[in-house]
């Protein structure tokens, strides 16, 4: 198996320039350079002593000096030749082939086994690095597996959202169209129960369209229209209150926004973003008239946008539960809805990089949702 190579290792820096068998080198050419000084300042000075003509039992005893020694320096220069080997030989060599197969490793070819017999160290460290290497291509080839079955289910779930949003949606027009002209034309001729069953009909068909409607919306999020770039947020919210106006003129609401920044985004989906949050403040309105207010503030590298409202509010225990898909809180005859919105929400969010929540410590009647959007300018850095 080859895949695509890893990023080249970082350049060393000081000492670390220096390969290790130049270190060996320069020791050994110190060392072996002192040794040579070493063997030339003794030999001068048994010369010397040999020259003041001392007594024979002294100049047998500089004879034996002077064989011990020759034999000593032999014995540290054939030291320093068996050590000069077993460093070339045990150490230097089989660093030079275990950096060759890591190089062979980084180079993309995964599947090249890393193995050096001596000594011990390095054996016990190529085996250990050798399978990490397995594990990391097991755990390769198991994502690029899923991988392939992910872009599968993706098929799939593109087929799906084409057939619901044509197959599926002509027979529940035709529902509800002929179950109303049903009504139309023979609603002299029933009864009150009869009238009440035809509403149920139209009622369950319309909430069934408007739920597959929302699921394809659910499912669009960063597969459809998903190109991100400069977005004013104050564009896309006012786009989203136009889109709104009829529903902020009935509930007699008002919605202000600050100062909004640039966002990196999908102009779009942060329309549809702010369209659900302000819809949400809306559907969930105390007995006072509605006000919803949006604002920003700069944090790090993100813009920290909020929604509040002084509705009904939700409790903190629900926190988490009321952004699951299909979680309601309330009853339908109540809050109508299908449970995707606040759900469609966050994914919006954590498409683009950002996190949404409840903020829980918000002062104030009603609710208040915050969510964090990439700052314009600062994905380069």
């Amino acid at each position: 198996m080859s895949i695509h190579p890893l990023p080249p290792p970082k350049a060393p820096t000081g000492l670390g320039r220096l390969p290790v068998a130049r270190w060996f080198l320069l020791i050994g050419a110190l060392a072996g350079g002192a040794f040579a000084a070493g063997v030339v300042v003794i030999l001068a000075l048994l010369a010397q002593i040999v020259a003041l003509n001392p007594r024979d039992d002294v100049a047998a005893q500089l004879g034996r000096l002077h064989a011990a020694l020759i034999v000593v320096f032999a014995v540290l220069f054939g030291c320093g030749i068996g050590l000069a080997v077993i460093l070339r030989y045990a150490v230097l060599k089989p660093i030079e082939q275990l950096g060759a197969q890591v190089r062979a490793v980084a180079g993309g070819d995964f599947d090249h086994a890393l193995h050096v017999d001596r000594p011990a160290e390095l054996a016990e460290l190529s085996s250990h690095v050798d399978s990490m290497r397995r594990r990391i291509v097991l755990a390769w080839r198991a994502a690029s597996d899923q991988a392939d079955e992910l872009r599968r289910s993706n098929g799939e779930l593109e087929q799906f959202a084409y057939v619901a949003s044509h197959d599926l949606q002509e027979p529940l027009r035709k529902v509800a169209s002929f179950t109303q002209m049903l009504e139309q034309r023979y609603g002299s001729q029933l009864d009150e129960r009869a009238k009440q069953y035809i509403h149920y009909a139209v009622d369950g068909a319309k909430r069934m369209q408007l739920l597959i409607n929302d699921l394809l919306d659910f499912s669009r999020v960063g597969r459809v229209t998903g190109d991100r770039s400069v977005v004013d947020s104050g564009a896309a919210l006012e786009t989203a209150l136009e889109n709104l106006s009829a529903t902020i003129a009935d509930a007699e609401a008002t919605v202000t926004g600050g100062e909004l920044p640039e966002v990196v985004g999908n102009r779009l989906q942060l329309t549809q973003l702010f369209q659900n949050l302000i819809e949400n403040a809306l559907k969930f309105r105390s007995d006072e008239a509605p006000v919803v207010r949006v604002e920003a503030r700069r944090d790090d590298g993100f813009w920290e946008f909020s929604c509040s409202d002084n509705g009904i509010g939700v409790e903190p225990k629900y926190a988490d539960r009321i952004f699951l898909i299909f979680q309601r809180l309330h009853p339908r005859d109540v809050y109508p809805g299908t449970g995707i919105g606040l759900a469609l929400c966050r994914k919006i969010v954590e498409y683009h990089g950002g996190q949404l929540w409840l903020d829980g410590d918000a002062e104030g009647p009603g609710a208040t949702f915050r969510w964090t959007l990439p700052a314009a300018g600062d994905d380069d850095d």
